[in-house]
């Protein structure tokens, strides 16, 4: 009887171990996926122009890449933070006097995002577009006059 007893609660401690197995790897497919479901954007707003030769600090990575494209000698940072998107869920910030920056993750993969880009004036959209962020690139968008330069918006996607 005492042998039944133990045999019992060893069956009972079996029947929990596979369920707990069970769940773990049933659940573990989805804790992947939304891992997967959430992007990390590094955003920096920046006016770029010809008067002076200062460039910030932490855009003389990006002086480099833009060379080709626009020469010029000063870039002034003017905003830079690092927001989570998670899918269509619309996250809105300040891009400089006047305009705002609306970002939202469409979809992520695992060696790519699709953002959808929103920049808006006086709640009109002056841009809606969809870009394709993947780790280690920076997509950059051309914005309007500021100053004596004009304004540029940097995406980085960090997944």
């Amino acid at each position: 009887m005492v042998i039944r007893r133990g045999g019992s609660k060893i069956i009972q401690i079996m029947k929990k171990l596979f369920l707990i197995l069970l769940l773990t790897f049933t659940l573990s497919p989805l804790l992947t996926a939304l891992s997967y479901a959430q992007v990390q954007v590094r955003l920096r707003v920046f006016e770029a122009s010809n008067v002076g030769t200062g460039i910030d600090s932490s855009l003389k990575d990006m002086r480099d890449q833009f060379k080709p494209l626009v020469d010029f000698s000063s870039y002034r940072l003017l905003k830079e933070e690092t927001p989570t998107l998670y899918p269509n869920q619309t996250i809105s910030s300040p891009a400089h006097p006047g305009r705002k920056i609306e970002l939202t993750l469409i979809k992520q993969h695992k060696n790519f995002a699709d953002v959808r880009v929103k920049i808006k004036r006086e709640e009109i959209d002056v841009l809606n577009t969809q870009v394709r962020l993947s780790p280690g690139r920076t997509v950059s968008i051309g914005g309007p006059k500021h100053g004596e330069g004009v304004i540029i918006i940097t995406l980085s996607g960090q997944f």
